[in-house]
């Protein structure tokens, strides 16, 4: 018996099926390419994000570390060669805690000038004058046979270094102690300027020198006349200086040549104000701060200076490299010995003292227009007494309207004729701008041959 097999129909669908290509014209995106994009856009906002906070967190680290250092550096001192910190108050001490001595290596320093200086400018004509320590006695110098190597010589002598003038005045025209007696001097450029002179009784051309040490000291940009005070820009009073202790401003300072500061001997009392890497010279500024500073060389103090009676009360300072002079950095002039001021007499005291006694500083530099109080009247009973000295004149209101005040303390109080000189350095007083205690400053007459020989001893 035949049968018939069932043939199964034939599968026409692979076992492996390879992908369809699409045809032309067709073709989709694959579905997971808007994924990948997606993908990426976060990525690049978190890296963003992550590089943001680095920097965040740097800044926080660098400034965390900028006031580490700066208290570190108000409590202690480090010695390199040791590799070990001391407290501050143990620099400068007179005992060396470093190897080497070295915490007693950069110190603020005493001098006292043992002789009297042989040069001086006298009076408000400038008559150069030399001592004969011989005679002891000062003797004016004839017109005759000076030329401007002498200029020079002599202004090197007292201090400075460039741009002399000088010219003559007539005998005639001088106070009877100037022409008691008069010298000559020598033909060539002499070394120092009083191994030149000879002696005379009279001067030939019937004339004397006047001198001149720095032809642009005292000018400034506009020459118009602190407690009761008014704002006032650098250009106007480009010799002050902030005197500045661990970046904190603490006291003022007056120019006197590209290298030199005077200031007060009081500013450098305490602990940590003897060490002289704390402290920096802040010059060209009207606003308060720390920008543009000039580190410190040396810091001379007066070996006579007493701090119970704030008396001899001056320092200078010496700058590591010389400021470059311009319009609002330029040195105020020293005044002749016995310029002649009496009571009345304008004055004008500049600073970022307190604007009131017991306030904060001021930002903005500050002046105001004050005069001299007669000597008779600041050592009367009802107002200082004893307690003035000679090396102190007193300036201000005894209304008490207006005063320098604390901040101040080493700023310049400067007077004009023709050009701004400093007449005295703002030292100490009873408050601020009391009634009957006017405000009490050193008398930088007295210390010019002091502030003179300093120039000459440690140029």
């Amino acid at each position: 018996m035949r049968t018939n097999a069932h043939v199964p129909e034939e599968n026409t669908t692979p076992l492996n099926p390879t992908q369809q290509v699409p045809r032309p014209g067709k073709h989709r995106k694959p579905m997971t390419a808007p994924q990948a994009q997606m993908a990426k856009r976060p990525s690049k906002k978190k890296a963003i994000i992550t590089a943001l906070m680095v920097l965040v967190i740097l800044a926080i680290l660098a400034v965390a570390a900028f006031f580490i250092k700066q208290l570190i550096e108000s409590k202690y001192f480090f010695c390199s060669k040791s590799v070990k910190f001391i407290p501050l108050e143990n620099a400068c001490d007179g005992k060396a805690d470093c190897s080497g001595a070295e915490d007693e290596s950069t110190c603020v320093m005493k001098y006292r000038a043992n002789s009297t200086f042989p040069l001086r400018l006298i009076t408000s004509h400038n008559v150069l004058q030399v001592y004969s320590s011989n005679e002891s006695k000062w003797k004016s110098v004839c017109s005759e046979g000076f030329a401007k190597e002498h200029a020079e010589t002599a202004c090197q002598q007292l201090g400075y270094s460039a741009n002399p003038s000088y010219s003559t005045v007539q005998v005639g025209l001088l106070s009877s102690d100037l022409k008691m007696s008069f010298c000559t001097v020598g033909s060539s450029k002499p070394q120092t300027f009083v191994s030149t002179f000879s002696d005379r009784k009279v001067c030939g051309l019937g004339t004397v020198v006047t001198l001149t040490c720095s032809v642009d000291c005292g000018v400034s940009r506009n020459q118009d006349r602190i407690v009761g005070g008014q704002d006032a820009i650098i250009e106007n009073w480009p010799w002050q200086v902030s005197l500045q202790s661990s970046g904190q401003h603490t006291c003022g300072g007056s120019l006197v040549s590209s290298q030199w500061v005077v200031t007060a001997a009081h500013c450098f009392n305490g602990d940590g104000k003897k060490e002289l890497s704390r402290w920096k010279v802040v010059s060209g500024k009207t606003y308060l701060g720390s920008s543009g500073s000039s580190s410190v060389d040396k810091v001379i103090i007066n070996g006579d200076y007493n701090s119970a009676q704030t008396d001899y009360d001056i320092a200078m300072i010496r700058l590591q490299s010389p400021i470059t002079v311009g319009e609002s950095r330029k040195p105020v002039c020293l005044p002749p010995q016995d310029l002649g001021l009496k009571g009345g007499d304008n004055l004008v005291v500049t600073g970022w003292g307190h604007l009131k006694e017991k306030g904060n500083l001021s930002p903005n530099l500050q002046k105001a227009q004050i005069p001299l109080i007669d000597r008779v009247q600041c050592t009367s009973p009802t107002v200082y007494g004893n307690s003035v000295t000679p090396r102190m004149i007193c300036a201000g209101s005894l209304a008490g309207l207006v005063d320098a005040c604390q901040g101040d303390s080493g700023g310049p109080l400067v007077y004009t004729s023709d050009r701004w000189m400093l007449v005295g350095i703002v030292s100490w007083g009873v408050g601020c701008a009391r009634q009957d205690r006017p405000g009490v400053y050193t008398n930088v007459d007295q210390m010019l041959d002091w502030v003179h020989s300093v120039m000459q001893e440690f140029q």
